[in-house]
């Protein structure tokens, strides 16, 4: 389903991916790790198609991103971002139809099938209350969970999410992750998800990513990518895994 060749990625003349070559399986739930700067964010945007690589190529059901437009690759990849927009005058509905838009043609209104689209999404992620209530109306989980469902509403196969658990509270994070593992199990929906948490990344994400001086340190189970000796490469910390639980020492 997804394929990286060879991608590199700078900022100016900061090199912050080299060479990644790897392939995610169709169905398969990825947590991307690695320490701050590494790239997470980066490839995440290179593989939605925000940004395009110095070298290399990102392909999606066996074409480059570069050869879709955007509304055919809207059709395929829903991205969450990591700080969703809170200063923008639309209801929690109206920011979930708008997931509908690359199925509407020019001027197209929506039709009954994508309000019933949007209810069944917002009902999926516990937003239907919601679904008057603005921006500055809800909280940050709150927010969170509407465009988590704004993205479903958009029905692709692939769903990428930035962070998508960071400043919330442990209750939030345990609800989102479990709502995406449901979602990967139930419709086999690819999701590839930056996780800044190393367990929540361990008991919700069975494949891994871990990045590590600009490439790829390992790709695998969650589990072998957060060894003892991995984590210590990656994130300069030691680690043990006790019962499950990863127990970080300095």
């Amino acid at each position: 389903m997804i394929e990286v060749r060879n991608l590199t990625y700078s900022y100016g003349k900061k090199e912050i991916l080299h060479n990644l070559s790897f392939q995610v399986e169709t169905g398969t739930f990825h947590a991307i790790l690695g320490a701050n700067g590494c790239g997470k964010t980066t490839l995440l945007r290179c593989i939605a198609g925000l940004l395009t690589p110095q070298s290399g190529t990102v392909n999606i059901e066996g074409r480059p991103t570069a050869s879709y437009n955007p509304r055919q690759l809207a059709q395929r990849i829903a991205m969450v971002q990591q700080h969703p927009q809170t200063d923008i005058e639309f209801s929690a509905f109206e920011t979930v139809l708008m997931g509908r838009n690359p199925y509407q043609r020019r001027l197209q209104n929506e039709s009954q099938e994508d309000w019933s689209i949007v209810e069944q999404c917002m009902k999926l992620t516990n937003t239907w209350h919601l679904r008057m209530a603005l921006p500055s109306q809800m909280s940050g989980g709150e927010l969170q969970r509407v465009m988590i469902a704004r993205a479903l509403a958009q029905q692709t196969p692939i769903l990428l999410l930035d962070e998508p658990t960071s400043n919330l509270d442990i209750a939030h994070q345990f609800e989102i992750m479990e709502l995406l593992q449901d979602i990967n199990q139930r419709e086999g929906k690819t999701i590839l998800i930056v996780v800044h948490d190393l367990n929540l990344a361990l008991h919700y994400c069975p494949d891994a990513l871990l990045l590590h001086d600009r490439s790829l340190l390992f790709q695998g189970s969650t589990a072998e990518a957060l060894s003892s000796e991995r984590i210590a490469t990656a994130f300069g910390v030691k680690a043990r895994n006790i019962d499950g639980y990863l127990r970080i020492e300095r």
